[in-house]
């Protein structure tokens, strides 16, 4: 039985908005541990001050009582505060990973007269053929996911490989549009240059 790879699919602006946080966050903590670092090294409270403002938000801070709190104030903070939870609470929600088999068949139809399926392994093949017909390719392994084919590859000439890679990235993708299926990003790698003429040393 083959062994089958999971991956974790999320939403990419979810997964930045997260990022961003957690950025800020930190920014935060550094700029405070700066401030206590300059205290501890004997700089006075007043350029502390001028430069974080701790004392003056602390001072206004602490004047704030209830008398202050107008409906107006409430009626914000309340509407802000089920903004901010469905905002975050979405992101959060799509932030949280969600693992599914990175290597399953590819539903071609599916229709009331029924279902046709193509096996993974299928596609892998045609990816594998296609990169072992060119002359400087030795050997090929290709494995389809979800939503890409990684190709790996061998060599054995190392003049224009570049241009070699691209060719066989190329038949790859002729390869699955010849076989009439679905484009699909295909992630080409060298895994092994061989030397086919060795050089003795005299």
């Amino acid at each position: 039985m083959l062994r089958q790879r999971v991956r974790a699919r999320s939403f990419r602006f979810a997964r930045f908005a997260a990022d961003a946080v957690v950025v800020v966050f930190a920014l935060a903590l550094v700029w405070g541990g700066a401030m206590l670092a300059l205290l501890a090294l004997k700089v006075s409270p007043a350029t502390i001050e001028d430069l974080s403002g701790y004392r003056t938000a602390y001072d206004y801070i602490a004047t704030v009582d209830p008398a202050h709190i107008g409906a107006s104030t409430r009626l914000i903070a309340a509407i802000g505060g089920v903004v901010a939870t469905v905002i975050f609470g979405y992101l959060a929600w799509r932030a949280v990973p969600r693992p599914y088999l990175a290597r399953t068949d590819l539903r071609l139809i599916s229709d009331e007269r029924g279902i046709v399926d193509v096996n993974a392994r299928a596609i892998e093949r045609a990816a594998e053929a296609a990169a072992l017909d060119h002359p400087a390719i030795t050997a090929a392994r290709a494995r389809y996911g979800t939503d890409d084919l990684t190709l790996a590859v061998s060599a054995d000439r190392a003049d224009e490989l570049a241009a070699t890679l691209q060719d066989v990235h190329d038949r790859a993708r002729a390869s699955l549009a010849r076989h009439e299926l679905p484009p699909l990003p295909v992630n080409l790698t060298l895994v092994r240059l061989e030397r086919t003429q060795r050089r003795e040393l005299q």
